[in-house]
């Protein structure tokens, strides 16, 4: 039976699907709330920066931001494939690259931080 690298692309996938499923509502929520006044000390502007400059957290940010990207592409993927689209090799090409650069531009704005 030959090997397949169908793990390395559903891996991310679904990793990144789960991540996306807990964090988006949370975040959603945690900015609604900044946006009436009620965001805690927590959320500060300043703890916020703090986070984000240190190297622990910047790694997690890359990290949920590749994941959620890559979740992204690889279901836009599939569609395009549900919708007939059959140069799936021009496709999954595409997708990903746009994943790959976002995540580039992500690690980009943070080591500016």
């Amino acid at each position: 039976m030959p090997r397949s690298n169908k793990p390395i692309v559903w891996g991310p996938f679904a990793a990144g699907g789960t991540l996306t499923a807990f964090l988006t509502p949370a975040l959603i929520l945690i900015t609604l709330l900044a946006a009436l006044g009620h965001a805690p000390d927590l959320l500060a502007f300043e703890r916020l920066h703090a986070l984000a400059g240190h190297w622990i957290g910047k790694l997690a940010l890359v990290g949920v931001v590749f994941l959620s990207l890559w979740s992204a592409a690889h279901r836009l993927r599939i569609t395009c494939y549900d919708l007939g689209v059959r140069a799936d090799t021009l496709v999954a090409t595409a997708v990903y690259a746009i994943a790959l650069a976002g995540t580039g531009a992500t690690m980009f704005y943070l080591a500016r931080i």
